[in-house]
């Protein structure tokens, strides 16, 4: 595509009129390849004189990968962002432990080949895998990534698991930006707003706490993300705090697409959705879920049958599920791990040539057989419940320990 033409859908879609989201092509968030020159001048000053970085930077991205990766603009910010995107979990250990120089090199691959937007948090692996990305994104220009963090979620014991108070915010802010090793993230999010004490705190309290993070240049955009879609939409509803962008995981994947039905709402906000997890935690994984996964057995009987039915017919279910999430035009991007070589040959192999007629025969096979007469997809209040009984019980016992 030229760049002359990026130009016209650009204005049309982000400068002069509402974003779409809700249908297929005109979800607000043109979707482009580089250009020779990997980016139009016309555009720096667009939204209030946010630079609109450049998608290659001579010297440092391989221009032929850059060339063959999608871009897709998140909503009416500045972020213009490869269609799959690079998941901070895998960087703090969360489905297992990470070889860090391994890891540094992989990051470092995936960055030069065109990928550009990275999410992370605290609460992956306890600053993990803030801590891993502020050394190993030491000597990458700036201008070639965006990067998120987020706010709320800590750590592993029960009683400090969350925290949605302005203090902590502003605090675990500075926090994150010192173990990232930047003065300013690009996406400050709220981490699972439905474990807050009640919306109305987030609304009142967490959010306001964000603004003034942006007020202080701490932050460009703020975001919310979450499970329940119901308890995002609810926030969305109340918040008179902007927000920029929403992170929705496990609702765009081969057994459940529970996202599709809800973003007509996101665009009536004029919000973009961020999606997350295309694997559902590893449900559509060789190795299968961890232990702690959510999921109830029927969901993960069926997931189950689906990877032994792909390792039976040669095909990597992780593959299908990647390719089923970055389809749908009306999401900008997709996050998921990368941590290895073969995790980025794969995940780019899948961007630049889709399935092959093999792999698209057996994911209409595993669709029709094991996710369509799925009853229940979701697990929503299961982590919330388990939550609130585990705290409980933690009360109790200090309650006791004080007579």
């Amino acid at each position: 595509m030229s760049l002359a033409r990026v130009s016209k859908i650009m204005s049309a879609t982000c400068i002069n009129v509402k974003p779409v989201f809700g249908l297929p092509r005109s979800n607000g968030c043109a979707e482009y390849h580089a250009g020779v020159n990997g980016h139009d001048s016309r555009f720096d000053n667009v939204n209030g004189g946010h630079y609109v970085r450049p998608l290659f930077i001579p010297g440092f991205h391989d221009m032929d990968s850059v060339k063959k990766v999608k871009y897709r603009r998140i909503g009416c910010t500045d972020m213009v962002v490869s269609t799959l995107s690079i998941g901070g979990s895998g960087f703090g250990n969360v489905y297992g432990d990470m070889n860090e120089q391994r890891g540094t090199e992989t990051l470092h691959a995936t960055l030069k080949k065109g990928l550009n937007y990275i999410d992370t948090a605290p609460w992956y692996g306890q600053g993990k895998s803030e801590s891993f990305l502020g050394k190993a994104l030491q000597g990458i220009p700036r201008k070639a990534y965006f990067i998120s963090t987020k706010v709320g979620r800590y750590e592993q014991e029960i009683h400090k698991m969350f925290d949605f108070s302005a203090g902590k915010v502003l605090q675990s802010a500075e926090e994150s930006l010192n173990r990232l090793n930047l003065h300013c993230v690009d996406i400050l999010q709220v981490h699972d707003v439905e474990f807050a004490p009640s919306v109305d705190m987030v609304v009142n309290e967490t959010l306001p706490a964000l603004q003034k993070l942006k007020d202080a240049g701490k932050c460009r955009y703020i975001g919310i993300t979450g499970y329940p879609i119901s308890v995002l939409k609810e926030v969305i509803t109340k918040s008179h705090i902007k927000i920029d962008t929403v992170l929705s995981y496990c609702h765009l994947t081969l057994n459940d697409s529970t996202l599709l039905s809800e973003l007509g709402f996101f665009h009536q906000h004029n919000l973009p959705v961020i999606n997350a997890s295309p694997v559902g935690m590893g449900l559509l994984c060789s190795a299968g879920p961890p232990a702690w996964h959510p999921a109830g057995d029927e969901v993960k009987a069926a997931c189950k049958k689906a990877v032994e039915y792909c390792n039976h017919r040669g095909v990597d279910i992780t593959k299908l599920a990647i390719h089923h999430s970055i389809s749908y035009e009306q999401v900008p991007t997709t996050l998921t791990s990368i941590t290895t070589p073969a995790m980025l040959d794969s995940n780019l192999n899948t961007m630049y040539y889709g399935l092959t007629a093999e792999e698209l025969a057996v994911k209409q096979h595993i669709m029709k057989q094991f996710f369509d007469p799925l009853r229940m997809r979701t697990w929503e209040d299961v982590e919330l419940a388990q939550y609130h009984r585990q705290l409980s019980q933690h009360y109790q016992q200090q309650s006791c320990l004080t007579f």
